[in-house]
């Protein structure tokens, strides 16, 4: 009998590759595989339709009413009543507080039977609680950040952030299977809550999204010039940016930088402003946003792609995004900031990755300088193409994942 699996996420499928990732090797591997997703973003749906139609797995979305936010502010209100009060604040309230659609969530999920739930992100682990108790099964989760480490000093995150916690540890000692998307994350969980340290699984890709071939090192119209890339689904000024334009204007080579993603909060207009005020006006470009899918082949043009992480909260601190992972299977060396966890991996990358301090833009500059030389980019290049093909890829990275499920079901069946 085939088992069943249902993931949870409150996200688009078009914005969490990670949920489809999950979700193919699951399916791939004999499981019954159901989806369960947020439906919300218009710009995504077209691409969401898409997914749905190819998956082989059933996919389940869950439209966001204009009620939701009216809900989650009550119950944000109740909260900080009941702390105010000086009263433990109930889990269900702490998780309705949260500006996704936890009801729904927790209503759809409890109507698809299954042997694991797993939840992506916070705002499913009431889903997949829930779920679970009506169903018998198995609780997962995926920590693709350590969320409760995601808290700044913005007004209202001290308060985001205890409620969180209070998800969290409520749910997660029930976990039978958990993942994290970078060693420092799992380790940051499993002491936070005492427990035992979950999988690392990398935000990896599948060889199939690779080039065919790799482009020559220098991909620029000449050498001495460094075209850079950086990407996510929306710019911001916590990541980095600035120092890098700061050290492209100290820099010896033209460094042109393209910078893609959304600008709805006008972040990327005030890095534009910046280059301009630096005399780099016509070297800094703004792309929209592009499909998840599309964004290995797009970085592949680059002579280097960035991972600027901040030390702007906890979790930028300790987490793997996939930036790193889409250069390297595009074959494109990586300038990435040195926080403890991309320090941790940087020795493994070896001259694929140059770590960086974003607080001494003219040391980067340096680095910039130097891997303009033609041939230590070729020696770069080639090595990132060789680890995102033997080592850094989904085609590998996903045989964690499935241990760790099967894992968890053996567990069971032995009464563990």
């Amino acid at each position: 009998m085939r088992r069943a699996v249902c993931i949870v996420s409150p996200g688009n499928l078009a914005s969490n590759p990670r949920v489809l990732k999950e979700a193919d090797a699951l399916y791939g591997a004999g499981y019954d595989v159901t989806a369960i997703v947020c439906d919300y973003n218009e710009v995504l749906r077209p691409a969401d339709d898409q997914i749905e139609a190819a998956a082989p797995w059933k996919v389940i979305r869950v439209p966001r009413s204009r009620g939701d936010g009216v809900r989650a502010r009550a119950f944000e209100r109740l909260a900080r009543i009941l702390s105010i009060l000086g009263v433990r604040i109930p889990v269900s309230i702490a998780a309705l507080s949260a500006r996704t659609p936890v009801g729904a969530l927790m209503r759809r999920a409890a109507e698809v039977p299954a042997d694991l739930y797993i939840a992506h992100y916070v705002a499913a682990l009431p889903a997949v609680a829930c779920a679970a108790r009506r169903h018998g099964a198995l609780i997962g989760f995926d920590a693709e950040d350590f969320h409760s480490g995601e808290g700044t000093d913005a007004p209202g995150d001290e308060f985001r952030m205890r409620m969180i916690r209070t998800v969290e540890e409520a749910i997660l000692a029930s976990c039978a299977h958990m993942t994290a998307a970078a060693p420092l994350i799992g380790r940051a969980y499993a002491e936070r809550y005492g427990l035992g340290c979950p999988a690392t699984v990398l935000n990896v890709f599948p060889l199939a999204m690779a080039p065919a071939h790799r482009r020559p090192a220098h991909r620029s119209e000449e050498a001495g010039r460094l075209r850079a890339y950086w990407f996510s689904q929306t710019i911001g000024l916590d990541r980095g940016l600035q120092a890098f334009i700061k050290a492209m204007s100290l820099a010896k080579t033209r460094v042109t930088l393209d910078i893609r993603g959304s600008n709805r909060w006008g972040h990327g207009d005030a890095l534009i402003a910046l280059a301009a005020s630096l005399g780099l006006g016509d070297r800094v470009r703004l792309l929209p946003m592009a499909a998840p899918s599309e964004m290995v082949r797009l970085a592949a043009d680059y002579d280097v792609g960035l991972s600027l992480e901040t030390e702007v909260s906890e979790n930028r601190r300790i987490c793997l995004t996939n930036k790193i992972f889409t250069y390297l299977l595009a074959g494109v060396p990586v300038v990435m900031s040195d926080t403890p966890a991309q320090r941790l991996l940087a020795p493994d990358l070896g001259p694929a990755a140059r770590l960086c301090s974003l607080d001494d833009p003219a040391s980067l500059a340096l680095t910039l300088d130097a891997l303009a030389s033609a041939d230590r980019l070729a020696e770069a290049s080639q090595l990132a193409w060789r680890l995102g093909r033997e080592r850094y890829n989904w085609d590998r990275e996903q045989n964690v994942l499935l241990q760790s499920v099967a894992a968890a079901f053996a567990r069971r069946e032995r009464g563990n």
